[in-house]
């Protein structure tokens, strides 16, 4: 069985991304085979190519962080693996792989897709529903009556971040550039440029500070996120975008911002502040993480079949322009979730 994959060689422009055919292995035990109808274009690939996520393979790997896709193989059972069946509709986080039409994965990493929800609008929440889902209520435990910020709030996650608050009546002010603006407000949050005085215009509309602030914007900017949070309050950082195209080591950038991070949590005061990792717990317990993860994406399949929320993606491109697709994602234009399908 042949695979068609997107191979990124070394650190270089989206250009420099190859396409590649190779001959899969037959499933093991406990694996399977899963053709690809949907992967993302997620913020990793954009450092990635870069040298400079934190946690990447060493050149050339096939990059893709997540999948949906349908079972077509499968190797022997083994003891502990869930129901998994020829033919069904899938979703997996993959870190790297996902960029390929067909992918041998771990049957315990495979989580059923309902009826009723296509691959495309599925793939839309797996790596950003999941990331979105266990910030709100697994680290800032955010609930109803709550204010909290959103940065980047038209981008892939920080659009579901919004989307899960507002289902669950938490007030959302959502930071964008002036074009999103209208955008963030039909989600129903209230836009802030983050052109502007941030800080000033969340306290005028929430003098009191706020229950959480979710960051992936790093840097200085981290500084102001912290100050605006209520006694009691959570930031949540999740990345670091505006050193993306800063020189050196992405490793350190990170370290840099956990080790701030940290630092604040042991200052006397009420408020708290965390880095979040979306694999955290995987390699220390595998086997909660996966059942932690199949029950968040449950809950949030759910919630895109009975609409009550909705899959938001900016554009689809075909496999073989996955160089585009990752131009396109870095364009600053997106709103929603740039999508890879297979070629036809």
């Amino acid at each position: 069985m042949q695979a068609t994959e997107i191979v990124l060689p070394a650190v270089g422009e989206p250009e420099s991304l190859e396409v590649r055919v190779r001959e899969l292995p037959q499933p093991g035990p406990g694996q399977a085979v899963v053709r690809m109808e949907a992967s993302g274009v997620t913020f990793a690939e954009q450092q990635m190519r870069r040298g400079k996520y934190y946690d990447m393979p060493a050149f050339p790997f096939v990059p893709g962080y997540d999948l949906v896709g349908v079972v077509e193989e499968l190797g022997p059972r083994v003891p502990g693996q869930p129901e998994v069946a020829v033919g069904m509709r899938v979703a997996a986080l993959t870190k790297t792989g996902g960029w390929a039409d067909r992918v041998l994965l771990d049957s315990r990493d495979l989580v059923p897709v309902p009826d009723g929800v296509s691959a495309a609008d599925a793939e839309t929440m797996v790596t950003n529903g999941a990331t979105a889902w266990r910030m709100l209520f697994r680290t800032a435990h955010v609930k109803a009556g709550d204010t909290i910020v959103v940065h980047g709030a038209n981008g892939g996650v920080g659009s579901v971040l919004v989307q899960f608050a507002r289902i669950h009546g938490v007030s959302v002010i959502g930071t964008a550039s002036a074009r999103n603006q209208q955008a963030v407000a039909a989600m129903g949050a209230e836009p802030v440029d983050y052109r502007g005085d941030v800080p000033a215009r969340v306290r005028a509309l929430a003098p009191g500070g706020v229950a959480a602030v979710f960051d992936h914007v790093g840097g200085e900017g981290i500084n102001d996120s912290w100050r605006m949070l209520a006694p009691g309050g959570t930031l949540v950082s999740y990345g670091s975008a505006s050193t993306r195209d800063d020189a050196g080591n992405g490793t350190l950038t990170v370290l840099k911002l956990v080790g701030k991070l940290a630092a604040w949590n042991v200052l006397p005061n009420r408020r708290g502040a965390h880095f979040f990792n979306l694999w955290a717990g995987k390699s220390l317990r595998p086997a909660r993480y996966r059942a932690e993860l199949r029950e968040d994406l449950a809950q949030i399949f759910d919630l895109l079949r009975s609409g009550r929320i909705e899959a938001r993606i900016d554009r689809t491109f075909p496999l073989h322009e996955a160089a585009a697709a990752m131009r396109h994602a870095e364009s600053g234009t997106v709103v929603g979730k740039v999508v890879l399908t297979p070629d036809a």
